[in-house]
């Protein structure tokens, strides 16, 4: 199988400039010189900003989406949990330049700038309602070809949405690092690593500087325009309960009540220094309250859907009978329902290596190829701007 992963994965080629900044992923600096984390505009990537309403029973709800594009088919695309339609700015400005295509990227319920009157409620079922209604609103009751791609848990509704045959015009689906086995094996740990993260920020650069060195985005041009969808200044930073964490010039520091205690009870010189360093971190601490900025969405608190975006993904992403792709960042993170499937030619399978866990937003350029590719292969759409299908099919 591995050496069936080689053989089809594509060759690599000189990524062509987006429509933003240059890339920063592998960013060389000369001597002297700091990399820019100063936000980036969503104009950049995207011709278009609106907000959809989607009427229900007892309320109505605002969706947020970005979009480019007026002819060709549309790629509907699903963030990951805690991201935002920004998350896929590099990504749709490349993929638009290769192919003829619509790019929507819609913020799901409760994240970036959608507003919902039951934000609480982030099953899946819900969600992938969610996606058909706006879906109809968008396109009415004749809308064009949709090609679902999702990122983890957005691969995860995209399969659902799928699945339930919300998307009448449904040409195939991309599912984004994400796999059953994986994803709950590793739900035991997601709240020690979303304790890990920091609470709060400085500012919107703070943010930025923080998700690149920490690895959560490694692109530096992605994190540029997508970490604003991630997180929002604080609505009572004043009255808000004690800090834990703070970043203060792109590092984080910990605040122990033990050390400051320590530090109180110290004597002398040990003890001025103590309560000099104290002095530092309550100015620091009210500097943050001032005007800090924290997550957009507590996700420790989505617990209990977790288990129902996951369970029964792979079979439920099996039985769809439209075209598959499947991208990964790792070929380890395969179970082994969808190894057989693979074996057996079900989907298309690629892994993109030296990615972290938001691969779109990593590698943009090498994504939009595979799907370019898999688009251009099953003839859902044409290639322009000079784009080359190398798939030994096309």
């Amino acid at each position: 199988m591995e050496k069936n992963l080689h053989l089809n994965r594509l060759p690599s080629r000189p990524p062509l400039p987006a429509r933003g900044i240059q890339s920063g992923s592998k960013m060389r600096m000369g001597p002297g010189r700091k990399r820019d984390f100063s936000p980036v505009p969503w104009s950049q990537y995207f011709e278009n900003m609106e907000d959809v309403e989607v009427e229900n029973e007892t309320s109505t709800d605002t969706f947020r989406i970005y979009s480019s594009g007026s002819e060709g088919p549309v790629l509907l695309l699903l963030h990951g949990g805690g991201h935002s339609a920004l998350s896929w700015a590099v990504f749709s400005a490349v993929i638009f330049n290769w192919i003829k295509c619509r790019v929507v990227a819609v913020d799901l319920r409760a994240h970036g700038d959608t507003t919902v009157n039951s934000s609480d409620d982030l099953s899946a079922d819900t969600m992938s309602k969610d996606i058909g209604k706006v879906i109809e609103v968008l396109y009415g009751e004749n809308p064009p070809p949709i090609m679902l791609i999702g990122h983890s848990m957005g691969g995860a509704i995209a399969v659902h949405t799928a699945a339930a045959n919300l998307v009448p015009s449904l040409l195939g689906i991309c599912v984004i690092d994400v796999v059953e086995g994986t994803a709950m094996d590793a739900l035991n740990s997601m709240q020690n690593f979303l304790r890990s993260r920091p609470k709060t920020f400085k500012s919107l650069e703070n943010a930025i500087e923080w998700s690149v060195k920490s690895g959560q985005i490694r692109n530096l041009e992605s994190a540029r325009v997508s970490m604003g969808g991630q997180v929002k200044k604080c609505e009572d930073p004043v009255g808000s309960p004690g800090i834990s964490k703070t970043i203060i010039e792109g590092i984080i520091e910990e605040e122990e009540e033990e050390e400051e205690e320590a530090e109180r009870e110290g004597g002398g010189e040990r003890g001025n220094e103590g309560e000099s360093n104290n002095k530092r971190k309550k100015e620091d601490d009210l500097e943050v309250k001032e005007c800090p900025y924290t997550w957009r969405i507590e996700l420790a608190k989505t617990e209990k859907y977790w288990d129902g975006w996951f369970r029964g993904l792979s079979s439920l992403f099996l039985s769809c009978s439209v075209p598959k792709l499947l991208l990964l960042a790792g070929v380890d993170r395969l179970d082994k329902d969808l190894t057989i499937g693979q074996m057996q030619g079900k989907f298309q399978m690629q892994v993109l290596p030296q990615c972290g866990h938001a691969v779109h937003e990593d590698a943009p350029e090498k994504v939009a190829e595979a799907l370019a590719t898999f688009m251009v292969r099953h003839k859902f759409t044409e290639t322009k701007g000079g784009f080359q299908c190398m798939f030994p099919a096309c």
